[in-house]
């Protein structure tokens, strides 16, 4: 995984704004999670994971700041799995395959000058995990 970093922000109130404004009113309030998704996750597929990453706010986000829509499709079209604005931005997040994918796509933006900066974090990790359904 890795987060592409930028010095300025973005006002996360504007950009909840500029949501509503975009969802209009019909919007329906009610968040779900995509069964795809979970079994996604629960398989271990990375590659289906990376294609149904989402961010409600990311709209917002990249109509706010075009760059970030440069940079997620810039880190697409150097291999990552799946890119997302993380919360209401300006991070952009970017899964990706194996260790040598994440060092390629570090360099590849950093030479870009789209982006201030990029870390690199690595797994495995255990995630989230059940101890105990009784109540």
């Amino acid at each position: 995984m890795l987060f592409a970093t930028f010095d300025e922000g973005l006002s996360t109130a504007q950009i909840y704004e500029k949501t509503d404004d975009l969802r209009g009113l019909e919007f329906d309030v009610e968040p779900e999670v995509p069964t795809e998704l979970l079994s996604a996750l629960a398989r271990g597929d990375a590659p289906a994971l990376g294609r149904l990453l989402h961010n409600d706010l990311q709209l917002a986000a990249t109509t706010s700041r075009p760059q970030l829509g440069r940079v997620l499709e810039q880190g697409i079209d150097l291999g990552a799995l799946g890119a997302v604005v993380s919360g209401s931005g300006p991070t952009c997040a970017f899964l990706v395959r194996d260790e040598s994918s994440s060092i390629d796509l570090v360099v590849a933006l950093k030479a870009s000058g789209l982006v201030d900066d990029v870390l690199r974090t690595h797994g495995p990790v255990h995630g989230a995990r059940v101890i105990s359904t009784s109540r």
